[in-house]
């Protein structure tokens, strides 16, 4: 006989976890990173997660899929490196680790309504010193946010933050569509524009920038300075649940809706099929996972591949005229001649495993 759950707080045992790739498993574009500083706002390393830094930061970090997770959590975590101390901050100045989400994933907020749930955010941390920083909640529909600090060791540590209800005056809803509508944002470094006011940390307001990280310290104070992260863990509810442990594959497929990088082990590894338009252009459709909306396409090289015509083949000088779909786009490869107008072709690498196309649809 098996016991029923008895915390009517907690949500189902499958699928609470609002994070995606919390565990930092999934890494489809780099094990690391170096050199990211100033404007490098983006996706570089593990899936879902992107640094965001403002353009006069003078810091530099490397960013990395690391192998140093806390046992029975996770293998893996993320690990900001400081390489390039800033010690004199510039007002302006910030670097955030965030994950963004589409609205129609977390109606179960109830924001902005009568009814609407408390949410709780969870995670594992550790970093090379004691540090303070922030974890805000941020709503882009509405231009409201919240606050609250957290104290890293130099040991694993869970943190439990849970944020109150936003029930606002039934006017601040997420939008229910596929678009920008939350942040979960890791302040780790800010200046006057965003600490100079006392931190928005007990209940949702709308948006005052200079109240958004008020009483953090910067990861940037020193190049000895590291930062880890995994087992994030986002829930609706008063109460931290264990972290969710999620097959691999499942995950993947999650990451893929917001990017795919699509490879080949083989050196002559096929991309895609189509027909000869004329002499000089070859229309390739790619096959990919369906996106959160129309994506864009880019190509690791054009060196990288070749149209295969037969017993002929045509090296694309570029790629051109892509027409994007959910899963699917068309794609002109433009090279010097050689193809038969409508005849059959296939799209390969060029003697390389370096061949890639990103599939990009990132919020």
């Amino acid at each position: 006989m098996t016991r029923a759950r008895t915390n009517a707080n907690v949500t189902a045992a499958v699928g609470r976890n609002m994070i995606i790739n919390g565990a930092m498993n999934v890494a489809q574009r780099s094990a690391s990173v170096t050199g990211l500083g100033a404007s490098t706002t983006g996706y570089h390393t593990v899936d879902r997660f992107a640094l965001e830094s403002s353009s006069s930061n003078a810091g530099v970090l490397t960013m990395t899929q690391t192998a140093d997770g806390p046992n029975g959590i996770s293998a893996n975590c993320t690990k900001l490196d400081c390489t390039t101390a800033d010690t004199s901050i510039a007002s302006a100045e910030y670097l955030l680790f965030r994950q963004r989400f589409e609205g129609q994933n977390i109606q179960r907020f109830g924001k902005g309504v009568a009814g609407a749930k408390q949410t709780t955010v969870s995670f594992y941390v550790k970093a090379s010193a004691a540090f303070t920083f922030g974890c805000e909640l941020r709503d882009h529909d509405n231009g409201r946010q919240i606050t609250k600090l957290f104290d890293v060791t130099t040991a694993w540590n869970r943190i439990e933050l849970t944020f109150p209800a936003d029930v606002d005056d039934g006017s601040s809803p997420f939008a229910d569509d596929n678009a920008l509508s939350l942040d979960v944002a890791f302040w780790l470094h800010a200046g006057a524009t965003y600490t100079g006011a006392a931190l928005n940390t007990a209940a949702w307001a709308d948006t005052v920038t200079n109240k958004r990280a008020a009483g953090i310290d910067s990861f940037f104070s020193n190049t000895a300075n590291n930062f880890f992260i995994t087992g994030v863990q986002m829930e609706i509810g008063p109460v931290a649940t264990e972290f969710e442990q999620e097959e691999i594959s499942v995950t993947l497929d999650k990451c893929q809706r917001y990017f795919e990088r699509i490879l080949t082990l083989d050196a002559y590894g096929f991309f895609g099929s189509g027909t000869a338009y004329d002499a000089d252009t070859a229309t390739v459709g790619v096959i990919y996972k369906t996106k959160r909306a129309e994506p864009t396409l880019a190509f690791s090289a054009t060196s990288h591949f070749t149209v295969q015509h037969g017993s002929t083949n045509m090296d694309p000088a570029q790629f051109s005229g892509i027409q994007y779909g959910l899963d699917r786009a068309l794609v002109d490869a433009n090279g010097s001649g050689g193809l038969t107008t409508g005849l059959a072709i296939i799209l390969i690498s060029k003697n390389t495993t370096s061949a890639y196309i990103d599939v990009k649809a990132e919020i």
